[in-house]
């Protein structure tokens, strides 16, 4: 089976790179998968393009996973457009679209706790003497897609046994040092940042600068190619591609 991870893409390289690394993350643990990374914007290949060359490649179906951590607009338009386009371009091979890596129907995947856990700091399998956190994100207008990140805070906060805000880099407020800062006026001495990131950029840098800024003792590095993000998109490729494997068998 064909597997297309869809990222939004940046002008920052890092982006790319850090999708190809879990593009490989993802084909080590399925190597009966043909993983490949494409991009909504700034790099390319562009997601139809890279279904049809799994089509050319020989695959008869794909799964067309959103690397997006809300379900906003990059989400709900540019992924359907994507394989729309590939259609009128003529793709006939079978595609799935995979739920994003976020918040769907308002559970939380455990994977994805997991993952922005062992990604902050720790020490003695602690988060490094933290007293509160902020969950950074890159931030939409999307009240709804907002209302998703509060809730992964909210189980980060109960998960760490600690306060935890949200924070956006853009689109809405408050900051990372605003959030920061609230944090410790409500007693917190050492907050740490979460970081709701899939890949590094412009925006991540910015959260991570903002929060350091208003005190913050130590931020995390984005999800990348963790090995729960990794499990995580199996699994939703696997969740997806039921429907075509039913399909095929017909």
């Amino acid at each position: 089976m064909g597997v297309v991870l869809a990222a939004h893409g940046s002008g920052d390289p890092r982006a790319a790179a850090a999708t190809q690394a879990l593009a490989r993350a993802v084909a080590r643990v399925r190597p009966d998968w043909e993983v490949r990374a494409a991009y909504l914007d700034h790099s390319l290949p562009r997601p139809a393009a890279a279904l049809g060359a799994l089509e050319a490649a020989g695959h008869g179906r794909a799964v067309l996973v959103p690397l997006l951590l809300t379900a906003a607009y990059h989400g709900r338009v540019d992924v359907p457009a994507e394989l729309t386009a590939a259609r009128a371009d003529g793709l006939s091979l079978e595609v799935a679209v995979a739920d994003v890596l976020g918040p769907v129907a308002g559970k939380i995947p455990p994977l994805l706790l997991d993952g922005l856990v062992r990604r902050l700091p720790m020490a003695g399998g602690r988060a490094a003497g933290l007293d509160a956190v902020v969950l950074a994100a890159a931030g939409t207008r999307d009240a709804a897609a907002r209302g998703t990140v509060e809730h992964v805070a909210a189980a980060l906060g109960e998960r760490l046994g600690l306060p935890c805000g949200v924070a956006y880099a853009s689109a809405a407020p408050p900051t990372a040092a605003e959030a920061v800062a609230r944090l410790r006026a409500a007693g917190a001495r050492r907050v740490g940042v979460a970081s709701y990131f899939l890949a590094p950029g412009r925006l991540y840098d910015a959260a991570m600068r903002s929060a350091r800024s208003a005190g913050a003792v130590a931020v995390a590095e984005p999800l990348s190619d963790a090995s729960e993000l990794a499990e995580l998109v199996v699994g939703r490729v696997v969740q997806a591609g039921a429907g075509l494997a039913v399909a095929d068998a017909a």
